[in-house]
């Protein structure tokens, strides 16, 4: 009997100590987060429509041998509204981020010709237009390097190789530029349907995609 009753009372005051670990262990034993999946498309690049058929919403399909894809949907204004990213682990992710598992079913698409980028084909200066007003200016050089011009909004970062056709991959940082995020990851995209504009600078922002149109200067 008193083996019986110490083992209660260790068990008693061990309790207060295995509780939190106990209930950590259940909360990281399984992935919670929503299940994002998307309509799988080749290798290559796509204008593609989703959303409702009476009145869908356009955008561009990346998709790399790797694996990796990137969808961009845009709103009326063009301006991108939702993004779909997918690294070669198999795993979506959208901005705005999802909340509950979603399926994204593409009502159409149609592929359209695709080439590699790389940095030196687009090393010049470029201005970008701000949602709040006003412009940042920009050069890029030969090396991806994405350096701040002389406006007081200071845009700067890297170009890197992508795997996804049309794009570069892109670590942007800005000073000075109101609520644009201080660093964030994304991509420049490039379409001949952008003309004027040369390409746009793609990232994951925090309640919506960050999307700046650069024009050549």
């Amino acid at each position: 009997m008193m083996h019986k009753t110490y083992t209660r009372a260790g068990a008693a005051r061990l309790l207060p100590i295995l509780l939190p670990l106990m209930l950590a262990a259940c909360s990281s034993g399984g992935d919670d987060a929503p299940t994002v999946k998307v309509t799988e498309l080749p290798a290559g690049v796509y204008a593609v429509s989703a959303g409702d058929a009476a009145s869908p919403t356009a955008g561009r399909y990346y998709a790399a041998a790797d694996g990796s894809r990137l969808l961009v949907l845009n709103a009326g204004t063009q301006l991108a509204s939702a993004m779909y990213q997918r690294e070669t682990d198999g795993k979506w992710k959208m901005t705005p981020a999802a909340t509950s598992d979603t399926a994204l079913d593409l009502l159409n698409s149609s592929a359209i010709p695709s080439n590699v980028l790389n940095a030196a084909a687009i090393a010049r200066s470029y201005t970008v237009r701000l949602a709040a007003g006003g412009v940042a200016a920009f050069s890029v050089n030969a090396s991806g390097d994405i350096v701040a011009g002389a406006t007081s909004c200071k845009l700067s970062g890297k170009l890197a190789a992508s795997a996804l056709p049309q794009t570069l991959k892109l670590s942007l940082s800005t000073a000075g530029c109101g609520d644009l995020p201080a660093q964030s990851e994304g991509f420049l995209v490039a379409d001949s349907d952008y003309a004027p504009a040369a390409f746009r600078l793609l990232t994951s922002g925090a309640a919506a995609p960050l999307d700046l149109w650069a024009y050549p200067e």
